[in-house]
């Protein structure tokens, strides 16, 4: 299984160059340096502003995309590639559920190293087919037609975004033509055709037009799912100490929040921030049935985070440790990536390290950030980065999961070190891996 996946590897090491060259500028999942909130940010610079002229949305969804996919058709569009025969084999494996050996005769496998690249490729041309043209000469080549639609994708959800419901309609009879012979279809359940005053979700985000001003914020389902998700988790920790409950919460609220920043958050944020209060308090009070009121108040909240003038934040009174608050987030705008950028072209290096470094900070607390920030990203003991620099997370769970392991993985200890030269040694807070924090002490320049 190791070794499979492996070499899987390897094919998409050789394929994604390639592909990346060719691929569509508006497709966004499963792509290096791209993600949700490029492809958000991307409606959002097309149907901006007063009077927008693309009024209309298809909001398509396709059906199984990953088990349905033609496996010839996709076979011919890699054409020449030198490990084609082992991509045929690994469509055609099959899979062996409860002991039962099921063929794959379409579908890539969910879960496989090559399978988004595969998607990506099977998907390449779907602009084309929606009927999205560009200028082709002159000062603005490069740029959308003004009759044209724009169709904004992230692996199998895509938005076509047109002029009049007519248009959409024409689009979506193009794109099911487009995507038969691929064995696709649109799944007519989350298809719909919708105007931007009655709002869509994508991503995990509603996009509406109210008052003439387009707002961006999380979706009610959104809301819902991590409500339910809060409350499952306080059931669960009836019985527990306060430090189990930091323990357990913090990942999830920093993780939603940090997904949910770029959009228009704040008063989501505030609202989230009172339910949470009010679960942490039910939590309280079965723990201490028969304690007053005020005393629960005193034990459990108060000023634990100095820089905020905020007494009533969850906290462990012995160690001092405390709940971070979904408000605590600050709204920062993302910065779509530049259409045509691939990390593999040596000429737009700088860009992407200038990207990297305009980066929004990642969701850490803050002595952590500080520390990051001095120490330029590197550990000083081992002399490598903190922080794996590869694809950043694309949804809450992702992002729950980075805190999670970003925590296991950093530790803030004081270590001795001595400047070259001399014997003296001195000591001091930083941020290192907690593999690297047995090492005694390191010589800096």
């Amino acid at each position: 299984m190791i070794v499979d996946r492996v070499r899987q590897a390897q094919a998409v090491n050789a394929l994604e160059p390639e592909w990346e060259a060719r691929f569509e500028p508006r497709s966004y999942g499963f792509r290096p340096g791209r993600g949700c909130h490029d492809a958000i940010e991307s409606i959002y610079k097309v149907v901006r502003g007063p009077n927008p002229s693309r009024r209309w949305v298809l909001d398509a969804d396709l059906a199984a995309a990953f088990d349905r996919i033609d496996h010839d058709r996709l076979l011919s569009q890699l054409g020449t590639f030198p490990a084609r025969e082992q991509v045929r084999q690994w469509l055609k494996a099959g899979v062996v559920e409860k002991g039962r050996f099921i063929p794959t005769e379409e579908g890539t496998p969910q879960g496989g190293v090559a399978s988004p690249l595969l998607l990506n490729v099977a998907l390449h041309g779907m602009e084309q087919a929606a009927g999205v043209r560009y200028q082709l000469t002159g000062i603005h080549a490069g740029e959308l037609r003004r009759d044209s639609p724009v169709v904004i994708r992230y692996a199998d959800d895509l938005v076509a975004l047109c002029h009049s419901k007519e248009q959409a309609e024409q689009v979506k009879a193009r794109l099911a033509e487009w995507l038969a012979p691929r064995g696709l279809v649109f799944n007519e359940d989350k298809t719909r055709i919708v105007n931007l005053d009655d709002g869509f979700d994508f991503l995990g985000f509603t996009v509406r037009r109210q008052s003439g001003k387009l707002l961006i914020k999380p979706s009610k389902a959104a809301l819902r799912r991590h409500r339910e998700r809060l409350r499952v988790e306080m059931l669960s920790l009836r019985g527990a100490n306060a430090a189990m409950v930091l323990t357990r919460l913090t990942p999830i609220v920093r993780g939603w929040a940090a997904y949910y920043r770029t959009a228009v958050s704040s008063e989501t944020f505030s609202a989230m921030d009172r339910y949470l209060w009010r679960l942490l308090y039910k939590w309280a009070k079965h723990s201490h049935p028969r304690k007053p009121k005020r005393w629960i108040v005193d034990r459990y909240f108060g000023r634990f985070n100095k820089s905020r003038r905020d007494r009533w934040v969850f906290g462990d009174r012995n160690s001092g440790a405390y709940l971070v608050k979904h408000a605590w987030t600050r709204i920062i705008r993302h910065q779509m990536v530049r259409a045509g950028s691939s990390p593999d072209d040596p000429a737009l290096a700088e860009y992407w390290a200038a990207r990297r470094r305009r980066a929004a900070p990642p969701p850490m607390d803050n002595l952590s950030l500080r520390l990051l920030q001095a120490q330029h990203g590197v550990c000083p003991l081992c002399r490598e980065l903190l922080l794996a620099a590869d694809h950043s997370p694309q949804s809450p769970q992702e992002w729950e999961q980075w805190v999670r392991t970003t925590g296991k993985a950093l530790a803030k200890t004081s270590i001795a070190y001595r400047e070259r030269g001399t014997s003296a040694s001195n000591s001091t807070l930083r941020l290192v891996h907690a593999r690297c924090r047995q090492r005694p002490f390191t010589e800096v320049a």
